[in-house]
């Protein structure tokens, strides 16, 4: 799907193998990684500016809960559980639109502020004890990176500087926070979730695969920063003459901010557990949102973000970076989704992994401590 990287073997385990078909079929397993994975991590959600005025506010479900995230009145970035504190009416229905004062529940009309706070619950002052401070929304924890939101539904969770202290000011060169959304997109592929994921994270696979990504990076250029852990990734060098990853190998517009001379010749691919693929090339960014759907079913959703001043210039043509990772994606869809049927036969047996293909190695091992599984 995305573009792949390279990997050096300084983190490569000899006899490192891939993990055992159940992680990838079982129904039991999909539910376990809701519980322990996706409801107990920093999930990203999407862009900040998205919440661009005060009362703005989409929904999501993460994990079967379904949350409110929205801007506050005062400005403040909120996510609430979408839950009525008087009997558990969902409270919002739609997926994104405007609160314009407060948020009231549609069954008994029990009213909150945009900071959660209940302001407003019919006939209850008839009942002795009540107090209205004591039924504010559920909030989750939540937290704005790079222009990206992130929450976490524990209830006492590690803070997210503690928990990504790898990511604090790592990309701040690029300016990702001031990038503007230029082109959205999702995909719905037949295949488990975490092959998304080491599928993104190796690129052995891209001469057989990818004959217009391996015409923009040879598969051996590059480098990984981050090999162990929950974050992994690193760079490619693009090919002269081409500026860029496109399908023309041209700019698709100005570059993202002021980059280096080496920056201005690499493309950049990380993975952040449990949901999120980046990528960032000199003239675009595009990032993916992983949602499991079942145990072979898997909604990818896609944006594709542009420095602010180049919408409307002469020079700046979004489709040529969009449809290169059309076809690459498409290209990976299918691939994962084979796989997937592979591995559901009954001779599925763990196979090795090589040295290029340290990466997916190592994001097993981060999954596996978080599930708490063994191989």
């Amino acid at each position: 799907m995305t573009s792949s990287f390279v990997h050096t073997t300084g983190s490569f385990q000899q006899g490192a193998k891939t993990m055992p078909g159940e992680y990838y079929v079982s129904d039991e397993i999909f539910l376990l990684e809701k519980d322990r994975i996706f409801a107990r991590e920093w999930v990203l959600v999407g862009r900040s500016d998205r919440l661009a005025q005060p009362g703005d506010f989409f929904t999501r479900s993460i994990a079967g809960e379904s949350l409110i995230f929205l801007r506050d009145r005062a400005g403040a970035l909120r996510a609430f559980f979408n839950v009525c504190r008087h009997r558990g009416t969902r409270l919002c229905a739609q997926e994104s639109g405007q609160f314009s004062e407060t948020i009231q529940c549609q069954y008994h009309a029990w009213t909150y502020g945009t900071d959660g706070r209940l302001i407003g619950a019919p006939h209850m002052q008839e009942v002795e004890g009540f107090n209205k401070a004591d039924y504010p929304l559920h909030q989750a924890a939540l937290h704005e990176w790079e222009g990206f939101l992130f929450v976490n539904l524990a209830a006492n969770p590690v803070p997210f500087e503690e928990s990504h202290q790898a990511l604090i000011g790592r990309f701040a060169r690029f300016g990702l926070a001031d990038l503007k959304v230029g082109h959205k997109v999702s995909y719905d592929v037949r295949t488990n979730w975490k092959l998304v994921f080491q599928n993104y994270s190796e690129c052995l696979h891209c001469p057989v695969i990818h004959p217009e990504l391996s015409a923009r990076m040879p598969y051996q250029s590059g480098a990984n920063d981050l090999t162990e852990g929950q974050f992994l990734g690193g760079y490619m060098v693009i090919s002269e003459p081409a500026v860029s990853v496109t399908m023309s190998g041209a700019a698709a517009g100005r570059p993202i901010a002021s980059l280096s001379e080496e920056d201005k010749r690499r493309a950049f691919y990380y993975s952040i557990m449990p949901n999120m693929l980046l990528s960032i090339q000199p003239d675009y960014v595009n990032y993916y949102m992983i949602w499991p759907v079942g145990a072979g079913e898997t909604r990818v959703e896609s944006e594709w973000l542009f420095h602010p001043e180049a919408f409307g210039r002469a020079d700046f043509n979004p489709q040529d970076a969009i449809d290169f990772w059309d076809v690459t994606n498409r290209q990976d869809w299918r691939i994962t989704e084979e796989s997937h049927l592979g591995i559901k036969s009954r001779r599925y047996q763990p196979g090795p992994y090589s040295a290029r293909e340290s990466i997916p190695a190592a994001w097993d091992r981060a999954y596996l401590e978080l599930i708490g599984g063994t191989r």
